[in-house]
């Protein structure tokens, strides 16, 4: 960071690598001002724009980078291959591209994973999710409490995008488990490294068994995409453009189907409206859930490819921004004095929470519609579902960037 910023009267919170508290950390943020610093772990400075308006301008900025080669930190050395967030900052895929390069990559995904493709998939999604709910009994301890985000809220998801890309299921721990360190910001530098090394070799076998086996799925469609075009996508685009697919693709809305019910459980007037709606009524808990509880607490990173001056605050070229999600969904600017209540029947008012501008999210259909279709049908079949213990004793996901209780303990009856 250099002196011109420094000498700024900015304020400079470390954030908690722990995630914690999200919300506590987002509101102290926004206390402090529209952009404060905050400080990464391994000591590493970055920015926070807190404020919706100020951070929905700055996704559509094209002064501003998605391409982490543009970042200061990267190019001097002090981000290292072992340090905990690489693995959400180092990636070779749309996520990270800017202008003509963002396009040329966003459109293979774009043509394979189509909003139709998505529509077809509701049978199965259906099947998916009431095959799980015949088995939530089965998974409960001796005091008659099942885990829900680890048999329901992440299994729909996983199954679904896993089938989508063709991925073998005995393959799918694994992945489960690459993906969580993937996301988590308390992990060792050993597991930091075998966790890329894993990955990438895993993706590798993937796009190989598909190219001697080739489907009607995801990876396949790509690699066809790929043989009719040779400027679409080269290896390593590929595979961490499946990468985003597998992970995007499911912790999103893994956190999404646990925060809506541990939303609708602490809040039983709104789950009383809920119970009788409608589909609409459920596509309003669904879209306030995203925004007073996202599933996604600060995602990286944009970095400046000019100094650039937010609400009178300048960020030097080359500095990292970060995109607090799950805190402006709770600004007051953007969702009224009352941001902080849950209320599925406020108007609801633009959310950020599948982010904005070009890089929008491309599964954020499929998103709604898993959790459209998960949350009615869990609380129909089981009317008496209830926390099994207090929802502010819930662990959080040691994690900056999910949002989310690490276990969802609840009792079916």
């Amino acid at each position: 960071m250099t002196d011109a910023a420094t000498d700024q009267d900015v304020p400079v919170v470390p954030l908690d690598p722990s995630g914690a508290d999200h919300h506590g950390e987002a509101a102290k943020l926004r206390e402090l001002g529209p952009v404060v610093r905050v400080v990464l772990p391994g000591e590493v400075p970055a920015w926070a724009v807190t404020e919706h308006a100020l951070l929905a301008d700055l996704v559509t900025d094209p002064r501003v980078s998605k391409d982490w080669r543009n970042w200061e930190a990267v190019r001097s050395g002090q981000i290292t291959d072992d340090w905990p967030l690489v693995g959400m900052i180092k990636v070779t895929n749309m996520v990270t591209a800017d202008g003509a390069e963002h396009h040329r990559l966003r459109k293979p995904l774009t043509r394979t994973f189509t909003r139709g493709r998505v529509e077809a998939m509701r049978p199965r999604i259906t099947a998916i999710i009431d095959a799980l709910l015949d088995e939530l009994p089965g998974h409960a301890d001796a005091d008659g409490v099942v885990d829900l985000r680890q048999w329901y809220a992440y299994p729909v998801p996983m199954q679904v995008i896993c089938e989508l890309v063709d991925v073998p299921e005995s393959w799918r721990p694994r992945l489960r488990e690459l993906v969580d360190s993937i996301f988590r910001t308390d992990t060792t530098s050993e597991e930091v490294v075998r966790t890329q090394r894993e990955r990438l070799e895993l993706l590798h076998r993937l796009v190989d068994l598909h190219r001697e086996e080739p489907g009607d799925d995801l990876t396949s469609a790509l690699i066809t995409t790929q043989r009719e075009d040779a400027d679409a996508l080269t290896d390593e685009e590929l595979v961490d453009s499946l990468w985003l697919l597998l992970t995007a693709g499911h912790e999103t809305t893994l956190s999404l189907i646990a925060n809506a019910v541990r939303a609708l459980l602490t809040h039983p007037d709104q789950l009383e409206i809920a119970r009788a709606g409608d589909e609409d009524t459920w596509a309003a808990v669904v879209e306030e859930t995203l925004r007073w509880d996202a599933p996604i607490g600060n995602f990286p990173a944009r970095y400046p490819l000019e100094d650039i001056t937010i609400a009178g605050v300048t960020i030097p070229k080359g500095d990292a921004i970060l995109a607090p999600y799950s805190g402006v969904g709770r600004d007051p600017a953007q969702h009224g004095p009352d941001a902080d209540r849950f209320d599925i029947t406020r108007t609801q008012a633009k959310h950020l929470s599948f982010g904005g501008g070009p890089h929008i999210c491309l599964g954020a259909h499929l998103a709604r519609w898993e959790a459209r279709i998960a949350l009615p049908r869990l609380f129909e079949r089981y009317p008496g579902l209830s926390l099994a213990a207090e929802a502010s004793s819930l662990p959080a996901v040691p994690s900056l960037f999910s949002n989310s209780a690490a276990s969802l303990p609840v009792r079916l009856s």
